[in-house]
């Protein structure tokens, strides 16, 4: 039998590769890094519709311009995002539900700089609405519908961050009783305008404000749709989930793998 080489005494390196261990470790930290922004973005967003919220209920044109403002910070995080998970896309080539996380965290940073968007759009109005001669007091469903929207905003992304698919859901179930909301403000402005035409242009502002915290929803609802297909490998988008189980449609059916 040949002695055992001593590889201390003679140099030899031992028969060990730890980069593939570096690699994926390196891979999940930048994994974290990324699930740290979308937090940031969703927190700055979240709080960008409040505070809109709060000028125009207070008729405070300092905090809309400062609205205005912020939205930039929520612009650099979504380039910020989207280069570092194309990066992790082109150069780890993910599978499962790494490459599910990855594509859906771009589109996540794009849904969550739309909600900036359309904070600056209601402080916007509130600034009209200071501006307006006609004094129309803004409705309880304001207050009310932008307490749900960030709601839905905040659980759409502890849902994605968590895959948990029945938080996802649950936010999903909640865009209903905003779009409830809008649809009753939207009578109320109707009203508004046929008692006192010189309210027009003021119910008209109310009118937007309500159309923005509406899609804030939607895209909160987008998120949470993230989520199931993250947590589950299951589109609910379009109701395809339920036109498959009713055999209406052959598609887009979750793959088994789930991650």
């Amino acid at each position: 039998m040949s002695p055992e080489v001593d590889s201390t005494s003679t140099g030899v390196v031992p028969d060990a590769t730890p980069a593939p261990t570096t690699g994926f470790r390196h891979f999940h930290e930048q994994l974290d890094t990324l699930k740290e922004r979308l937090l940031t973005m969703s927190q700055r967003a979240e709080a960008l519709v409040e505070l809109s919220v709060t000028a125009l209920l207070h008729a405070d044109q300092g905090k809309a311009e400062a609205v205005i403002a912020g939205d930039r910070e929520i612009d650099a995080l979504e380039i910020e995002v989207e280069s570092l998970a194309v990066t992790l896309l082109a150069t780890q080539q993910p599978m499962a539900r790494d490459l599910r996380f990855l594509v859906a965290a771009i589109k996540i940073s794009s849904d969550l700089e739309r909600v900036g968007d359309h904070a600056v759009n209601i402080a916007q109005s509130a600034v009209e609405l200071a501006k307006s001669k006609a004094r129309i007091t803004p409705d309880p469903e304001i207050a009310v519908m932008a307490d749900k929207a960030r709601v839905m905003l905040s659980r759409s992304l502890d849902a994605f961050i968590r895959a948990d698919g029945a938080l996802g859901r649950a936010v999903c179930a909640m865009d209903d009783e905003v779009d409830a909301l809008h649809d009753s403000l939207f009578r109320i402005v109707i009203t508004h305008m046929l008692e006192d035409p010189t309210t027009i242009s003021a119910a008209l502002e109310l009118f937007l404000v309500s159309r923005n915290l509406e899609r804030v929803a939607d895209l909160a609802t987008n998120i949470g749709e993230d989520a199931v297909y993250l947590a589950e490998g299951v589109q609910i988008k379009h109701h395809l989930e339920e036109r498959a189980l009713a055999g209406r449609t052959p598609v887009l059916m979750p793959s088994s793998r789930q991650g």
